[in-house]
């Protein structure tokens, strides 16, 4: 699997998560799984499931279909509470 193909795929849905305050990342591959990274309003929101699941992971599967799962960076999931 190749991050740049990826990142190219994750590049026709950034426009509607951004428009949000949002965005998403690949954080990384490991083998052909990719692990994404949410950020700004992303980030701790009631959403981030159905952007996920209904949107992102979606996307990624059926774009590539040689990856085998697609997962969120478990750090990104939640806002750091100070």
């Amino acid at each position: 699997m190749n991050e740049k193909k990826v990142e190219k795929v994750l590049d026709k849905i950034r426009p509607y998560i951004q428009r949000d305050g949002g965005d998403v990342s690949l954080d990384h591959l490991d083998g052909n799984i990719a692990y994404v990274r949410f950020h700004g309003a992303c980030v701790g929101c009631m959403a981030i499931d159905d952007t996920f699941y209904g949107g992102i992971r979606d996307l990624l599967l059926e774009e590539l279909p040689e990856l085998e799962d697609v997962r969120i960076e478990e750090s990104s999931y939640m806002r750091t509470q100070y």
